[in-house]
């Protein structure tokens, strides 16, 4: 069904979970936020997700991504951890985090639009006007997505040092 092996529906199958909790996670939480329950569950489902495209991938490209994604995640995963970064460290954590939903979503439309409806797909070539216009309203949501989070983000540092600074002259 839809042209996919049995390890490419394993890796389709591992990596659809993080779909659903990176969009809740962005709902709840304004960012995917490390160390809370679902973004465990969302960790393991793109490393899965990022280390099964290796062995089926056909395109260069599908390993820049993969890659990239493995990297941004161990990067997002591991900044926090790191004391030394202070308060960039949640920006850079947010942003690595947020490239890594990106970069799922964007051979995910990709393989909806070539290979749905099974046997006519709505898109026959990777130059598509439709593909090219589904991947480029994709980017604008990551663009407004993430200043939206990085704004929130300042907000709420200065909240916090407010916060601070009001207490320590009470």
């Amino acid at each position: 069904m839809f042209g996919i092996s049995s390890l490419g529906w394993v890796h389709t199958l591992s990596s659809l979970p993080a779909i659903p909790l990176a969009t809740y996670m962005f709902a709840r939480y304004g960012r995917i936020v490390p160390r809370s329950r679902p973004d465990v569950v969302y960790f393991i489902s793109m490393i899965i997700g990022a280390i099964t495209v290796f062995p089926i991938a056909h395109q260069s490209v599908s390993y820049v991504i993969s890659t990239a994604t493995i990297l941004l995640l161990l990067g997002g995963y591991g900044v926090g951890r790191i004391s030394g970064f202070g308060r960039s460290g949640k920006y850079l954590e947010t942003i690595f985090l947020s490239l890594t939903a990106f970069l799922l979503m964007l051979p995910t439309i990709t393989e909806i639009l070539t290979r749905v409806p099974d046997g006519n797909p709505l898109v026959s070539d990777l130059s598509s006007p439709v593909l090219l216009g589904a991947q480029a309203t994709l980017l604008v949501i990551f663009i407004v997505g993430l200043t939206a989070q990085i704004i929130h983000l300042r907000r709420q540092n200065r909240l916090d040092t407010f916060d601070s600074s009001t207490e320590m002259s009470a």
